[in-house]
């Protein structure tokens, strides 16, 4: 086989064997949603027939209010990267011959609203694949649905347990239609909203209409998020804390108290806050043109113990590599975050994002970033006659302090990044392109190119060109 061609390596089997696979998921996946539908029947049921006292008072005299929520979701991603350039590799470097991996899993969104404006979520999870490179080699990752914990059984995971209070405070009705984690409800535009337990960041905060959902549009890290928003989260993306949200008119004010990881880029999660993170955004809703748009500013501080990348190479034995666990000390990292988006026209969406985050210190949980740059437009199928088929464009420009580049150089390892070396550093780029066909109602599958140049800030690799197919269903 030809270093040029693409080499099926998927959870370390033959491509007959991956392929066998794959249908067995498809099949799974068809058999989660008849079980789920059937669910959701049996409860609409007990729900409109069963005994009055079974149904909060203000569900029986509101019909438009749902007391109980079932949604389900599942997404499986085969994604590979093509043979590149690259002068040496290192332990976290993306494989230059190619790979292909996948990833699959399966969400019930189960919830209940024990009384008005009340809302209680589960989110258990069914996860399996992993990430080529194993989530390695680039600080962009490209998929956002590839954890940075990969086994090859499926394993299940309580994501989400959370409770959502909306407490009303005037202005016009609005109606809330039904969807993940969201009971059908008429609610205030004015009004206070209180999150907590057990859920991501990214639920409440930077909540980019056009670019968030690895499941739904874009796949590459550095896209759905903001590149050097190094949120609070353990190893799957969640986090445990508590989050206010106020709305008035256009503008909207959110914070939140947060539990960070044990250590950085650990599975487990702090319980007491003795190591947390606040954030704060304020968000502008507009109109121009006729066509609605937002702006939001967000600011993070996380408190724990990490190293001073200086720090670490100083502490370093002579012809070693830096150890950031050796030098961790309480300290404080903090970021910005500048984000858009805005309709253009009917069907034609752009987003955009800037963020900056402290260069001195080793990236506690999300990915190893200190300016990231990012943009692009997502149009509707309506245009081409295709109701419900999407097609988007985005790019992304991130790149890394002076510290940072001097850890990296050194041998030191991030958390996706590290080459052994970097004699060569400059700003990592890319690329993403992807288009999502609706087969059914709900059942979409996306195809999705992306073209990465200079994988983990190195000018000796790259560029490397990355492709996927994605299938989603949801209920």
């Amino acid at each position: 086989m030809s270093e040029v061609t693409l080499r099926m390596r998927v959870l370390r089997t033959s491509p007959r064997n991956w392929l066998g696979a794959a249908a067995g998921r498809g099949a799974f996946m068809l058999l989660a949603a008849v079980a789920i539908a059937v669910l959701k029947r049996i409860l609409a049921i007990v729900v409109l027939f069963g005994p009055a006292a079974a149904i909060p008072a203000y569900a029986q005299a509101v019909s438009t209010e749902e007391a109980v929520g079932i949604h389900a979701q599942t997404t499986f991603v085969v994604q590979g990267n093509t043979a590149f350039r690259a002068s040496y590799d290192g332990p976290n470097s993306l494989h230059r011959r190619g790979e292909a991996r996948e990833t699959f899993d399966l969400t019930l969104y189960a919830g209940a609203s024990p009384w008005r404006g009340g809302e209680l979520w589960a989110n258990p999870e069914i996860d399996q694949g992993f990430g080529i490179g194993n989530t390695t080699g680039a600080a962009g990752f490209p998929s956002g649905e590839a954890y940075k914990v990969g086994k090859a059984s499926p394993y299940v995971r309580l994501q989400r347990l959370f409770f959502r209070q909306t407490i009303g405070l005037g202005g016009a009705d609005e109606k809330v239609d039904a969807d993940l984690n969201q009971l059908r409800m008429r609610r205030d535009t004015d009004r206070l909203v209180l999150t907590i337990g057990k859920f991501s960041i990214g639920d409440i905060f930077d909540a980019n209409a056009y670019a968030h959902d690895p499941r739904g549009d874009f796949l590459n890290w550095t896209l759905i998020e903001g590149g050097a928003f190094d949120y609070a989260a353990d190893a799957w993306g969640y986090t445990i804390g508590a989050a206010a949200e106020l709305y008035r008119g256009r503008w909207a004010i959110r914070t939140g108290l947060f539990n960070l990881s044990d250590v950085p880029n650990s599975e487990r999660l702090e319980r007491n806050f003795s190591q947390y993170q606040l954030v704060g955004e304020i968000e502008e809703r507009h109109s121009i043109g006729g066509h609605p748009g937002k702006l939001r500013l967000t600011g993070w501080a996380s408190h724990g113990k990490m190293a001073r990348l200086d720090d670490a190479l100083a502490a370093a034995p002579p012809g070693s590599g830096p150890d950031p666990a050796s030098v961790r000390r309480p300290a404080t990292r903090a970021g910005v975050l500048l984000g858009m988006e805005q309709e253009i026209a009917p069907n034609l969406g752009a987003f955009a994002r800037v963020s900056l985050a402290d260069d001195r210190f080793e990236s506690f949980e999300f990915t190893d970033v200190d300016r990231s740059l990012s943009g692009g437009v997502v149009l509707g199928g309506e245009r081409w006659g295709r109701d419900g088929d999407r097609l988007g464009l985005g790019i992304a420009d991130n790149s890394i302090g002076t510290s940072r580049k001097r850890f990296l150089a050194a041998g030191g390892l991030g958390i996706l990044v590290g080459d052994g070396a970097l004699p060569h550093p400059g700003s990592e780029q890319a690329a993403e392109l992807w288009y999502d066909l609706r087969l059914l109602k709900k059942l979409h599958v996306t195809a999705d190119a992306q073209l990465i140049d200079h994988p983990g800030y190195n000018r000796d690799r790259g560029p490397a060109p990355v492709l996927a197919l994605r299938l989603h269903a949801q209920l």
